[in-house]
């Protein structure tokens, strides 16, 4: 009986397993045609050999990794020396996404923390409000954030209205206007995932804190903030990674003096004077240091919750 017993256990635990992977068939074959596929055709792409009107020759090169991060001269006859223009223009992209990633962090989590306490019948209608310009294309957005900024803008006609500058500033084709870009994109990945850490947050930790004497700033650090550290961390990322990647505020707002790698990249396929091996390897090594990231944080979560358990 007993081993009768154990027998339909395992039979239905192979039946379960059975149905989970059959359901899960549609997933994998999605993310596999749409996700894999396409990184693992750049990987290929980024190893031959550019073909003089365009496209690709396919002869295995490390020609455009070597041009990224090496310059020999006009005719290649030089010694090898650092190139400095293409690591300029990943570093701007880092400090950019990084920076754009703070600024959405300290207006995302106030607003979040705003929006979770209010109550459940006005909290649907604030949602609805941050999430509205994503009804829009993001070139028309990034276009309108270009006509905001503009010496005849209306930014510039209230400062100067107003007494606060003289004459209007020069804001377009900067790498402020590229940043105003990215925070403005982006700043609802950071609000929506906070809010739902928030929403869920049990506010009588911070009741009882209160009734120990503790002040709002320490009460806010020390049990706030490690309670909703899921919902930050998930907004940081999803604001830093399409940030480094990014090329319509850079093109449209930055100018050719703030490029970023998404630019660099987008230039590379453009026509059939692109260099589709050398986009292709700046997009594996963007590619690479977003897994770094995203590797180093995990390890650093491991080793957290294993000292905690």
């Amino acid at each position: 009986m007993a081993g009768g017993a154990a027998s339909g256990g395992t039979t239905q635990g192979d039946t379960y397993k059975e149905a989970r992977n059959w359901l899960l068939l549609p997933a994998w074959v999605t993310l596999s045609i749409l996700v894999l596929l396409p990184v693992l055709l750049m990987l290929v792409y980024s190893f031959l050999t550019k073909e003089f009107r365009g496209g690709v020759i396919w002869e295995f090169s490390l020609s455009a990794y070597d041009q990224f991060f090496f310059d020999r001269g006009l005719f290649g006859d030089e010694p090898p020396k650092l190139e400095w223009t293409y690591i300029t223009i990943f570093w701007r992209s880092i400090w950019q996404a990084g920076l754009a990633t703070i600024l959405s962090l300290l207006i995302g989590f106030p607003t979040a923390y705003y929006i979770a306490t209010r109550s459940e019948k006005v909290r649907p209608l604030w949602v609805f409000l941050i999430t509205i310009p994503y009804w829009v294309n993001l070139l028309i957005r990034t276009v309108s954030m270009r006509f905001m900024l503009r010496e005849e803008g209306p930014i510039n006609n209230a400062l100067v209205w107003s007494g606060l500058a003289d004459s209007p500033i020069q804001m377009i084709n900067t790498n402020f206007a590229v940043q105003i870009g990215l925070f403005y994109s982006y700043l609802p990945f950071m609000v929506l995932p906070i809010y739902a850490a928030v929403e869920r947050y049990n506010f009588s930790l911070s009741e009882a804190a209160s009734d120990l004497y503790a002040s709002k700033w320490t009460t806010l650090r020390r049990i706030v903030l490690p309670s909703v550290r899921p919902g930050v961390v998930a907004g940081c990322i999803l604001v830093f990674v399409p940030s480094m990647g990014a090329f319509l505020a850079p093109d449209l707002l930055g100018g050719a003096k703030n490029f970023m790698i998404g630019s660099l990249i987008e230039e590379q396929f453009k026509g059939n004077a692109g260099y589709w091996p050398f986009g292709a390897a700046a997009s594996m090594i963007l590619l690479s240091v977003v897994l770094i990231f995203l590797i180093l944080y995990a390890r650093q979560q491991a080793r957290a919750n294993k000292v905690g358990s």
